[in-house]
């Protein structure tokens, strides 16, 4: 015997039939108010999705009725954590595919490591969840690519969590650039500076009690448990992260992107290295990627050893135009002239609470998300054609219409990777 629909499941499978996301939510939002509660369930309990799962509780007429992580010290305190913002505590899971079998659940939030981004994304439009997903979308290009199709597929919508795409101060920036604040804008530049610590050498060493190390692998094949790659370094190992360039660059690079009005580049090159660090990490500490779009171009400079960065901020992205520069350096602007004479400011700040509550308006109502799947697919697709330079050791040329890297077999093994048997990601 099939299980009981709930009426509102009933009405959500209804409003499917749609040829577009946006259709469907539409169809959605008709049959039901579009102040309804909102179920929630959250995969990755470390800092930034235990915040997730506070700020999601927070939100009007939403719920989070399920935690889920791989670490049983991490579950229980975001259990506790996010219970006191609400009217009960959440479930806690160690297998986020529970939470896809709830048929009550409309959206999953993914904040696991980057490996885990686009295989639970595309799990999770195929179970008619709706998907919150961290930068970056994805941990290699073929990814993204069938992270834009699940959601065309089964109508889903999908955010990135580049949450600058929903700050008003920058989007004031943006249409100033567009306006011709600056006149023509031919030039970007995106930056990101830090000082991180050495992860040393690690051994192997038996997998803690706390850990399920096999579902934290989940789609990658298997590795043997280290000492040193749980829970943070996993980011600077290409088997598991993306680097600093896609952990934090893709906040700078997607302003870039945003601001100079680009989608795929036609030339990526790479210079940089593992300078500074004697350690494990794979992935470079220091590195300048430059893309080319035509008559347009932007440059990102990322640094994990050293704090000072361009325009005397750690993060930023700058851009230059025939009459004047406009720099973003946290969550203001400001306007320069040819001559270099400051001639506007404006302040501002932003966090996550705006971005989300764009996501839920956008499943409620039917519009586009500011930071939907193929936006950041774009984006994030910066980062990895520059980590597949800096791998390669060249310069890679570009289809512009697609950013298919073109004539070059060791860059193109690269577009994707292999996976953990029963794991391959299908749409």
């Amino acid at each position: 015997m099939s299980e009981p629909v709930s009426r509102r499941r009933f009405l959500k499978k209804a409003a499917l039939g749609g040829a577009a996301v946006g259709a469907a939510a539409r169809a959605w939002a008709a049959d039901e108010s579009p102040g309804e509660k909102l179920v929630v369930g959250v995969m990755g309990m470390g800092g930034r999705g235990t915040s997730l799962a506070k700020q999601f509780q927070q939100q009007p007429n939403t719920e989070v009725a399920y935690v889920c992580g791989v670490d049983e010290k991490r579950l229980a305190a975001a259990v506790q954590g996010v219970g006191a913002l609400g009217n009960r505590d959440p479930k806690a899971v160690g297998d986020f595919r529970r939470i896809l079998d709830d048929q009550d659940v409309d959206v999953l939030v993914c904040a696991a490591p980057d490996h885990w981004h686009a295989p639970a994304t595309i799990l999770a439009c195929a179970a008619e969840k709706h998907v919150y997903v961290e930068k970056p979308c994805c941990h290699n290009p073929r990814e993204g690519e069938l992270q834009v199709a699940a959601a065309r597929k089964h109508q889903r919508v999908v955010q990135i969590g580049t949450q600058r795409r929903s700050w008003p101060v920058l989007n004031e920036a943006v249409e100033k650039l567009r306006g011709g604040a600056i006149g023509r804008v031919l030039f970007s530049r995106g930056w990101y500076n830090n000082q991180r610590s050495s992860i040393g050498r690690g051994q192997p060493a038996d997998v803690p009690d706390w850990l399920d190390y096999e579902l934290w692998q989940g789609p990658a094949p298997r590795r043997p448990y280290r000492g040193n790659v749980v829970h943070y370094n996993w980011h600077w190992f290409w088997h598991w992260g993306t680097g600093e360039i896609g952990n934090n660059g893709v906040h700078a690079l997607d302003l870039c992107r945003w601001g100079l009005g680009v989608d795929f580049p036609s030339r990526v090159t790479s210079g940089g290295g593992l300078y500074y660090f004697d350690d494990d990490q794979q992935t470079p500490d220091s590195q300048v990627v430059t893309y080319e779009f035509g008559d347009k171009m932007i440059t990102w400079e990322g640094r994990n050893w050293h704090r000072r960065g361009f325009e005397g901020s750690m993060f930023g992205a700058s851009f230059y135009g025939s009459q004047g520069t406009l720099v973003i350096d946290g969550g203001g602007y400001k306007i320069y002239d040819r001559q270099d004479k400051l001639i506007e400011e404006q302040g501002g700040s932003g966090d996550d609470a705006g971005h989300i509550a764009n996501f839920l308006d956008a499943i409620r109502n039917g519009a586009r998300p500011n930071a939907e799947i193929e936006i950041g697919y774009k984006s994030t697709l910066l980062c990895l054609l520059g980590s597949i330079a800096h791998r390669t050791g060249h310069a890679l040329n570009c289809d512009p219409k697609t950013g298919h890297v073109l004539d070059d077999e060791q860059a193109q093994a690269l577009w994707g990777r292999e996976y953990e048997p029963g794991w391959e990601p299908k749409v």
